[in-house]
């Protein structure tokens, strides 16, 4: 099959995806004319597509879908989450920099940040995600390159005052990334309160049907690269032919960037058959993700009342130290995650959560069928208890992923697992 490609911010789009299904274009070369059209994409990998270690139509169908979505000028998918983590920071970072983050993220970003990177020379400073102005602005340093935070943390569920942390990291010159993962761009648009830099776990609500792996980039375009902190975008790229990124592909010049160097050198990339099932996912977002804010109110509010339940962490709840800041940037809801603490600890969680049914215990989140996690025991493993107590996580805390089946039937799980206690 023969595939024209028109050029579109970052990336290329394959004209013929007006279709309803986004076509598989499983291939991993594509062919040239002749041997001047193909020195022509390496001296400029914009002019066409080279190879799906880093660009695929089918790919980059899905990635203009979701920059639209954010309201973003491009986006990169890669094969995970963590890989759009890894790679947003590397884009813009290098041995003897500095980075900013609240304290209140997923734990595998924490082990990212505070060790991978420390190996690499990339140093980390951690704030509370309710710092004040003054207490983030003390964690600058001459070389603090960005400053990152989770929309809703998982699984702590905090929620990111985005624009407190972007006008701080305006003021320093500095870009701020957020993770938006749990409430996509259907409850929240981080860009439209100042975040520069959007990535997400594409594993989680945008596939929704936990079968595929990936995340993420998405460049808002609004950042100003040429201010003299970030020289990587301003001097010639001798890897490129001495591409100058801010003067050849202006406002995108920062995912252009990612995609030029790290994910050619990476290979990061998913695969056509991953991005068409994500593909299939995002088509049904809207609908999902306002099903699954009304399912975890309840249950929220079935939790808040039970005898055996110490406390309940959901944004929505009125009772939550996070409902206002909630309702200013995610009024129509907090996804479908909830954590909260049991009364006897770790072990009653255990117990509590061997006796549930409909439930599954399993290391995924914001599936459409409901499942739980204990976040001590599984995906904050790694941390201190002093790292789990700054993460927000309590031996006792169950996080628990409210699918999408009939809420009396989750009510009922919860019910009979209550009673085994």
């Amino acid at each position: 099959m023969k595939i024209e490609t028109k050029c579109l911010h970052a990336g290329y789009t394959p004209k013929n995806t007006e279709p309803r299904v986004v076509p598989i274009v499983q291939s991993t070369t594509y062919v040239y004319d002749s041997t001047d059209d193909v020195a022509a994409v390496f001296d400029d990998p914009t002019k066409s597509l080279i190879y799906s270690r880093f660009e695929n139509p089918t790919v980059m169908a899905v990635e203009e879908k979701i920059a639209a979505l954010e309201g973003g000028v491009g986006a990169m998918c890669t094969s995970s989450g963590q890989a759009a983590v890894l790679c947003a920071v590397l884009n813009i970072c290098k041995a003897g920099d500095s980075i900013i983050s609240s304290t209140s993220i997923y734990g595998g970003t924490i082990n990212l940040f505070a060790v991978t990177f420390k190996k690499m020379g990339i140093e980390c400073i951690f704030v509370d995600p309710m710092a004040s102005e003054d207490e983030i602005r003390a964690a600058f340093k001459p070389n603090t390159k960005l400053v990152f935070g989770e929309t809703i943390a998982n699984p702590a569920l905090t929620v990111f005052d985005i624009e407190k942390f972007a006008k701080v990291a305006h003021e320093h010159n500095v870009p701020l990334f957020v993770d938006n993962t749990f409430p996509t761009p259907i409850l929240c648009r981080p860009i439209e309160h100042g975040a520069d830099i959007v990535v997400h776990s594409t594993s989680k609500y945008m596939d929704g049907h936990a079968v595929q792996v990936g995340g993420v980039i998405v460049d808002a375009g609004t950042f100003n690269w040429a201010n003299g902190k970030f020289p990587e975008f301003t001097e010639p790229d001798e890897s490129y032919h001495g591409i100058v990124y801010t003067e050849t592909y202006g406002k995108a010049a920062y995912i252009v960037k990612a995609r030029m160097q790290l994910m050619r050198d990476f290979g990061c990339y998913p695969s056509a058959q991953s991005a068409f099932y994500l593909n299939l996912g995002l088509e049904t977002l809207p609908v999902r993700m306002k099903q699954y804010c009304e399912n975890a109110k309840t249950v929220a509010e079935f939790l808040e009342a039970n005898e055996h339940v110490e406390s309940v962490i959901y944004p929505s709840l009125k009772s939550s130290p996070y409902y206002d800041i909630a309702q200013k940037y995610l009024p129509n809801g907090c996804s479908g995650v909830i954590s909260f603490v049991i009364k006897g600890g770790r072990s009653t969680a255990v117990k509590f959560m061997d006796a549930l049914h409909l439930a599954s215990n399993e290391v995924h989140v914001a599936d459409i069928r409901t499942c739980v996690l204990h976040p001590a025991s599984a995906t904050h493993r790694q941390l201190t208890d002093e790292q789990l107590v700054a993460a927000g996580i309590n031996g006792g805390m169950i996080r628990f992923s409210v699918g999408l089946e009939n809420i009396e039937d989750i009510l009922e799980d919860l019910r009979n697992a209550f009673a085994a206690l």
